[in-house]
């Protein structure tokens, strides 16, 4: 169905009333915007006008939606975490604010068989106006020679201190002009501190120091950092210390995905 900008407030209203108490942080976007950006291999087969919304998770996502989802043994198997936490309260919020409606929900955990990614995460939030995607060449006359280095967004509230989790598809609804894509925002404005992050990025990620880059208003939390301080494969060793182990013998969930196995990235 074609849709005017209510219909995109409509959206995006309902998802912020589920999800921003619980730590989440959701931003509208078209798909063409997205696959502008992208050569035809990595593009999303959507119409260009088609609707999409990216969801962030903030630092309180930890103790306002995983804690509990825990303390409530809602996780079965051996799926991360993180990743079925997110899961969950993404597929309640869509039930419960869009039943019937044609949403195809993507996760940051989730590969294709072909082992690339469902969507681009870092490309979705640059393109919403989310975060600022900084990448090699957004650094002139660069330090590096021929070196790869992997870009990185940056929240402007947040710094580092963030996720990109899912990207949300609403196949029916289409938006025109009235829908005006926002230009990210710049955080990280010099040549000297681009070059700061990426290397921080590429070369010191284990001490988050990348995180850091803006005056952040909000962090990770010191439970957090644990958390996502220890390995995936050691995370339920420690879930067990806090108590949140689930009980012997729990079947593993039939819906799970196995490739999320690998996710809970923080």
């Amino acid at each position: 169905m074609a849709a005017s900008i209510d219909s995109v407030q409509s959206v995006t209203g309902p998802l912020q009333n589920c999800l921003t108490n619980l730590g989440f942080e959701v931003y509208p976007l078209k798909i063409g915007w997205y696959n502008s950006v992208l050569s035809p291999s990595l593009q999303l087969s959507y119409p260009d006008d088609t609707l999409a919304v990216v969801v962030l998770s903030t630092p309180d996502m930890f103790e306002q939606a995983f804690l509990p989802f825990l303390e409530r043994r809602e996780y079965k198997g051996l799926c991360d975490p993180i990743d079925q936490c997110v899961r969950h309260y993404v597929t309640s919020a869509v039930s419960q604010c869009f039943p019937g409606q044609n949403v195809d929900v993507s996760y940051d955990c989730e590969m294709l068989p072909n082992r690339k990614p469902k969507f681009l995460a870092q490309t979705a939030a640059h393109v919403s106006g989310a975060t600022f995607y900084y990448q090699q060449l957004d650094v002139t006359d660069q330090p590096w020679a021929e070196k790869k280095m992997y870009g990185v967004c940056v929240h402007p509230r947040f710094g580092g201190w963030f996720a990109i989790r899912a990207l949300l598809v609403f196949v029916d609804v289409t938006v025109g002009s009235e829908l005006v894509q926002p230009a990210p925002p710049d955080c990280v404005p010099s040549r000297e501190d681009r070059i700061q992050l990426l290397e921080a990025f590429n070369f010191r990620w284990q001490d988050w120091s990348y995180r850091d880059i803006v005056p952040p208003v909000q962090t990770y939390s010191q439970k957090q950092r644990d958390y996502f301080s220890t390995p995936p494969a050691q995370r339920f060793a420690l879930l067990k210390t806090w108590g949140f182990l689930p009980s012997e013998g729990d079947p593993p969930d039939p819906t799970s995905d196995a490739q999320c196995q690998v996710g809970g990235h923080g």
